[in-house]
């Protein structure tokens, strides 16, 4: 049976209960009325006593009215049993039927409001719309727009049966086709577009578009943006954004979707059109994206002296380097399905060695390694042996000039050591080789 349909037979049944309350049928009120009243119609505001400034046109509209003051009613019965409430304005056949002393309430088609005894502020447009209604602060436009609502307060609906199941959920807003057509007891809901978030007793949920969180049971606290997003999601805390988003998330909690289907994994978050864009990290323009443990993006390759203070030389800082242990490693399957080895460091010892080289989770826990600091830490021991073997190649080369030096000194004493000991062996040959005289005796 089509919901209409059964709104239809529903007042039927209402219209027999209400006639068999009525009254026998009073005079034929025709013009004014003392202070400032006015009727038109069989009935029409017969009790008044101190009343003022109302008008009633139709049959039996403002019958009842005693003291109630600046009253509008049009239409059959409408306002019938009001006694003393007042600025009440009830357009359409039974529309604030029952209202007693509300205050400030305006009815604009056949039964809107009809239940009405003493809530105030209420706005109904439409057939039927706020027909059970009972509470204050209520806006209803559309028909049968927040027709079950009974004791609930401060909803918006604005639409074909927005809010049509609502009895006691409150603050409120649908504003659509049939959204929130669900909701009977939940709270601070936000729903626009056509079908939108068919809720039952979820709370502080926001859909935007046709369908979106269409389905929702329990969920309480999703945001959901985009066409048919989230639509078949019963989980909390997830927020989904762009057409269709987050449909593969049904049960799981705390999920972040934008323009990605996701997955139906708790404390997840999916970002269409990322991992098929391929942009290496080349040339001056690409750069990196870093995330804080409590979630802030931001770019994380600056380098610039603006970013800095305390500057000095790292010095002998870089020597933790020699105490780290490196080791080879397989992550846990929930986060590597292909158990492919890796290679790398332990959070925790690195925290033994050099705290300041890890990153740490909202516990305080050791959560990651700094390896971008590593590498600075490695190009300091890389600078500092290569000044050491800069110096030992200065030394060498002092050393390499002093021997070639001594050498030349050595060498040059050689020569002329060679050269004296030619002469004297030039001599001694002389001296063999001259004549000898033999002196005879006489």
């Amino acid at each position: 049976m089509k919901l209409q349909n059964l709104i239809h037979i529903l007042i039927l049944i209402a219209c027999i209960a209400f006639l068999s309350k009525a009254q026998a049928v009073g005079p034929d009120t025709d013009g004014s009325i003392p202070g400032s009243n006015n009727g038109e119609g069989v009935g029409v505001l017969v009790t008044r006593t101190t009343g003022v400034w109302n008008t009633g046109t139709g049959f039996e509209a403002l019958s009842q009215l005693t003291a109630g003051n600046q009253n509008t009613a049009t239409g059959l019965r409408a306002l019938t049993n009001d006694t003393n409430g007042g600025f009440n304005t009830a357009t359409g056949v039974f529309s604030l039927f029952s209202n007693t002393s509300g205050f400030f309430n305006s009815a604009t088609g056949a039964y809107s409001l009809a239940n009405n005894i003493s809530g105030i502020h209420n706005t109904a447009d439409g057939y039927a719309a706020l027909y059970r209604n009972t509470a204050d602060d209520n806006t209803a436009s559309g028909f049968g727009a927040l027709y079950h609502n009974t004791d609930g307060n401060s909803n918006t609906a604005v639409g074909a049966n927005a809010l049509f199941a609502n009895t006691s959920g409150e603050e409120n807003t649908a504003v659509g086709n049939a959204a929130l057509g669900n909701n009977p007891p939940g709270d601070f809901n936000t729903a626009v577009g056509s079908i939108a978030l068919l809720n039952t007793t979820g709370g502080g949920n926001t859909a935007v578009g046709r369908g979106a969180l269409a389905t929702n049971t329990t969920g309480g606290n999703n945001t959901a943006i985009g066409n048919s997003a989230l639509v078949g999601s019963t989980g909390s805390n997830n927020t989904c954004l762009g057409a269709g988003a987050g449909n593969f998330v049904t049960t799981a909690s705390n999920v972040i979707c934008i323009g990605s289907i996701g997955a139906n994994v708790s404390n997840s978050c999916f970002i269409g059109n990322i991992y098929g864009n391929v942009q290496p990290i080349v040339g001056t323009d690409p750069d990196s994206v870093t995330i804080t443990s409590v979630g802030r993006l931001g770019r994380g390759n600056v380098s610039s002296r603006r970013y800095k203070h305390d500057i000095k030389p790292m010095e002998k800082a870089s020597e933790a380097l020699y105490s780290l242990k490196p080791v080879s490693f397989r992550y846990n399957k929930e986060y590597d399905t292909t158990q492919t080895l890796a290679f790398g460091l332990i959070a925790e010892e690195v925290a033994e060695v050099y705290p300041d080289l890890v990153g740490r989770n909202p516990k305080g826990e050791p959560e990651s390694v700094r390896y971008e600091q590593i590498n600075a830490m490695l190009l300091n021991e890389f600078l500092k042996e290569h000044r050491k073997v800069q110096e030992q190649e200065a030394t060498i080369a002092e050393l390499k000039k002093d021997f070639h030096a001594t050498v030349a000194q050595l060498t040059a004493r050689l020569e002329g050591q060679a050269a004296q000991i030619q002469k004297v062996s030039a001599q001694i040959e002389a001296r063999r080789s001259a004549p000898q005289v033999v002196l005879n005796n006489p």
